[in-house]
């Protein structure tokens, strides 16, 4: 019997020392970023995973070129000295760009790290399921002498979200400071971040109603509030649209002339999914796969 005692003692021992090499490895692994791989890239994702997660490094990222941006100069403009005022710790804000899609809302902010990564700025892609772990990221920059921009792409929420809470308390108003090179730039088709329905701007109709609707109203506007620069984007001209068409073909040097160009580019508009830089682009890449093809023949 008290061999049996033992032998279940013996497994017990065992098993508890698994659990503690498990909680240390996911110690290590959870936010440990080494500084060399900080030294080394510009670029990072944080990988969230089962509740933990970690910086990636993006080894090949997109850098977007300035001259690209065609028709959003304002946009452009504002962004870039906010962007400029954070590099040379200055007072700058928080942004939230949101409008229609294709208008190069996420193009802009990569082509700020393009042209300031040489100055120390970093960028970070954080997506909405790792909004929770926005504190741990903050805590493993702190101390860096690097301007990280956290960059939440293509961002909107339904009710009752946790990560809306969290992105709500370190842009403002949380108990844990965020730190002085963390800037959060987001993205998003919504002005607001989260649907509003008509039924919000009503008077209660019935017991089930809320009793107070403009206070649910105010509680879904006031992230978006949070942001202390938003700028918004709508969809371009066709004067703009085959400006940009021009831009691309040219830069891919397409011997074609511009009046069959533009003709091709308006009958591409005509079934996509809208005018827009992105739809500007993708049909001068397909003009060009074309035209090449057609030159291997």
């Amino acid at each position: 019997m008290s061999e049996q005692i033992q032998h279940q003692e013996d497994l017990f021992i065992q098993l508890l020392e698994k659990v503690d090499s498990l909680i240390t490895r996911l110690d290590n692994n959870t936010t440990h970023c080494p500084s060399e791989c900080l030294d080394k890239y510009i670029a990072f994702r944080w990988h969230a995973q089962n509740g933990n997660g970690q910086l990636v490094p993006v080894k090949h990222p997109h850098l977007v070129e300035g001259m690209d941006l065609i028709g959003i100069d304002s946009q452009c403009t504002a962004l870039d000295r906010n962007t400029r005022q954070f590099l040379q710790r200055l007072p700058a804000n928080h942004v939230l760009l949101w409008g229609d899609r294709g208008t190069g809302k996420s193009s802009l902010v990569k082509a700020m790290l393009n042209r300031y990564a040489d100055e120390g700025l970093r960028l970070i892609g954080v997506d909405k399921e790792g909004l929770v772990h926005l504190q741990e990221i903050a805590d493993i920059l702190w101390e860096r002498q690097e301007r990280y921009l956290l960059f939440c792409d293509d961002l909107a929420f339904s009710e009752n979200e946790p990560e809306y809470r969290e992105l709500k308390a370190i842009l403002e108003g949380g108990i844990a400071e965020c730190p002085d090179n963390i800037l959060i730039y987001a993205t998003s088709n919504r002005r607001h971040l989260m649907p509003r329905q008509v039924g919000e701007n009503q008077y209660p109709q019935n017991e089930e109603d809320e009793l107070y609707p403009r206070e649910a109203t105010e509680e879904k506007v006031s992230l978006s509030d949070r942001f202390g620069l938003r700028l918004a984007f709508y969809r371009i001209s066709q004067e703009t649209y085959l400006q940009i068409v021009s831009h691309y073909a040219h830069k891919l040097e397409l011997n074609i002339p511009t009046k069959e160009l533009h003709r091709s580019a308006l009958e591409w508009e005509a079934s996509s999914s809208g005018r827009s830089g992105r739809v500007a682009y993708q049909f001068v890449t397909n003009l060009a796969g074309q035209l090449a093809l057609t030159d291997h023949l």
